[in-house]
């Protein structure tokens, strides 16, 4: 049974990974609260991301790293502040995790990581400034570990739209903002949480040993058609 390490899987997108990984894999959750999934399987750990010291684990099969932010303002209402945040959470968090935790991934026979991006890395859209300079600085991240840990760890990373979750509550508040969502995508539709966790289960699997530097863009064809 393969272990993985989950940080931030006790809400949204995570939450939603750990419940898919539970039955077949050992799970190590990392994040602020705990989760609300009691199971042998699952084993959590109270930390901040950017403030405390991560555990000592001393076998891993994969790390998953799920933090991330929706800041989403005029360009004039942006501080640095804001700025300096995002890329915190998003990108130096990652690299703190991963930096920990190289060593240990070094001795799985089949080791991998999974980060997270977003659709507005690569669509303009107006209000996203802040998010998608921190997320391309995870896509690079990406391409340049995929590289550089070739052939003996993995790395990809997810970006999904608009997923339902609570990060996405304020985007999806009402149904005429839900209805705006759908009709903005060529599928009319958005993500649901699940959907994004079967897609992570699928790239830190044995049938995705062919992947790695690249972002999969889960975004009901708002980046690549235009209908």
């Amino acid at each position: 049974m393969k272990t993985v390490v989950i940080i931030g899987g006790s809400k949204g997108i995570g939450k939603a990974i750990v419940e898919t990984l539970l039955d077949s894999h050992r799970v190590i959750n990392l994040s602020r609260s705990v989760p609300e999934q009691h199971h042998a399987n699952l084993t959590h750990y109270n930390v901040d991301i950017l403030s405390d010291d991560l555990p000592e684990i001393t076998n891993m099969d994969a790390l998953v790293y799920c933090p991330g932010s929706i800041n989403l303002k005029p360009i004039a209402r942006l501080s640095l502040e804001d700025f300096r945040e995002d890329f915190e959470i998003n990108v130096v968090g990652a690299v703190k995790a991963i930096q920990k935790y190289l060593e240990v991934l070094k001795q799985s026979e089949r080791p991998s990581i999974l980060l997270f991006s977003t659709v507005a890395a690569k669509l303009g859209m107006p209000y996203h400034a802040s998010i998608a300079t921190a997320k391309s600085g995870v896509e690079g991240l990406v391409k340049s570990l995929g590289a550089e840990l070739a052939p003996n760890i993995r790395i990809n990373a997810i970006a999904p739209t608009v997923t339902d979750t609570q990060l996405a509550s304020k985007l999806l508040r009402n149904e005429k903002m839900i209805e705006n969502i759908k009709e903005r995508h060529p599928l009319k539709k958005f993500l649901n949480p699940k959907e994004v966790a079967e897609m992570a289960e699928f790239l830190l699997s044995g049938k995705a040993s062919s992947i790695s530097g690249q972002i999969f863009e889960m975004d009901y064809g708002i980046v690549t058609f235009k209908i």
